[in-house]
């Protein structure tokens, strides 16, 4: 172990059944830097962020701390070694207050028989002030999922922390609720934290990270200082490629049509609000911005029978439909894609065959009413090859 170092991850790998999530990989963690861990979706950051937090065990490898080695065998363990994580989804008690979210370890520790209220509030407001002024006698379940993250970011502050790892702390964030984010992150280096920093966003990394590691395909592939590599030179080791064009060209004019699919005019969510309209024409990929708070999503959820509309109307292909529930929007060929994936957009509980089957199980019907789990694994399956 090289003597900048605080931890050191050597030959770790890791499988899930018949997936090999890691097989043999390095990984070098030097004091007081901010390490970027790049990587496609699968190519095994996640899973060895579990492992060095405890969540996950290793098949086989190594973990050394402060020059040490150490099995860590639990969440608690970990952050009894000063090690905490900051999750990409959230991993927050729903039906407790913000405030017992963010002190959770200490009230899991505490000898006094009565819990006082009064404190644990003001500790909690000191240390969510460092982010965004969210109130912390809030149920969590009342806050935004970008509200939300800053609570996770905010809990992860208050262990006694020597490495913290932040898997892609910005998704929900605002550019505002980054850019904080950013100069908490450098104040914590500053103290001699150090930081491996999970994200897809090249100027994110280029901006706050030291150094950069990449994996692919749950591979080792490289290790090299921010000075020293470009975005194009990260991506292309990412993908074991080089990359000609990251964004597929737009329409030219001469394939551009005026034929509209989608016409929204006057739709509106709520009593009072100003109504909204928009048309999407063939081959278009249309963009809605707006900050938190603006409508974003309550609006395309209305559109699509997610929520009831209280003025306007929609066309789909030049033809007036009317869409009272989710369903009606199926049947007309208009899905919808929750911001809140592990909430609102999948059942945990069920198979990945069932939740692909789930939006629409007449077509695997047999006549007699009866789903056909043969059908509905074979569609599984087709989807993952096409598409994985």
């Amino acid at each position: 172990m090289t003597a900048a170092a605080i931890l050191e991850i050597r030959d770790i790998s890791k499988s899930f059944g018949a997936i090999k999530a890691l097989t043999g990989v390095d990984f070098t963690l030097q004091r007081g830097e901010i390490h970027a861990l790049c990587g496609e979706n699968g190519a095994g950051k996640s899973t060895l962020m579990n492992i060095i937090a405890g969540i996950v065990q290793p098949d086989e490898g190594a973990i050394r701390l402060e020059g040490k080695n150490v099995t860590i065998t639990s969440p608690s363990a970990a952050q009894r070694l000063g090690i905490g994580l900051v999750h990409q989804e959230i991993a927050l008690c729903q039906d407790a207050t913000v405030a017992e979210n963010i002190l959770m370890a200490a009230v899991n520790n505490r000898r006094a028989p009565l819990m006082n209220f009064r404190r644990l509030y003001a500790d909690a407001q000191k240390i969510m002030d460092l982010l965004a002024p969210i109130p912390v006698e809030t149920p969590v379940a009342d806050l935004s999922i970008s509200n939300q993250q800053l609570v996770e970011i905010a809990k992860a502050l208050t262990l006694e922390c020597r490495v913290l790892m932040l898997d892609e702390p910005t998704a929900a964030l605002t550019e505002t609720e980054a850019q904080r984010l950013f100069a908490i992150v450098r104040d914590l280096k500053a103290r001699g934290i150090s930081i491996i920093y999970i994200s897809h966003r090249m100027a994110e990394i280029f901006s706050l990270c030291d150094r950069v590691t990449v994996f692919r395909d749950g591979r080792y592939v490289a290790t090299d200082s921010i000075a020293s590599v470009t975005p194009n030179d990260v991506v292309r080791k990412m993908v074991g490629r080089e990359i000609t064009q990251l964004y597929p060209e737009k329409l030219s004019p001469e394939r551009r049509t005026d034929r509209p699919v989608l016409s929204v005019e006057n739709l509106s969510y709520r009593q009072g609000s100003a109504g909204v309209s928009f048309t999407l024409r063939a081959g278009e990929i249309l963009g809605i911005g707006g900050l938190i708070g603006a409508g974003r999503s309550e609006m395309v959820q209305t559109v699509c029978g997610l929520r009831p509309k209280v003025s306007g109307s929609v066309e789909l292909n030049g033809e007036p439909v009317s869409i009272r529930t989710y369903s009606d929007a199926v049947r007309a060929g208009l899905v919808y894609l929750s911001e809140d994936r592990k909430a609102s957009g999948l059942f945990l509980d069920l198979s990945v065959a069932s939740n692909i089957s789930a939006l629409d199980l007449r077509k695997l019907t047999t006549p007699l009413g009866l789903l056909d789990r043969r059908a509905e694994a074979k569609q599984a399956t087709d989807l993952v090859v096409r598409h994985g």
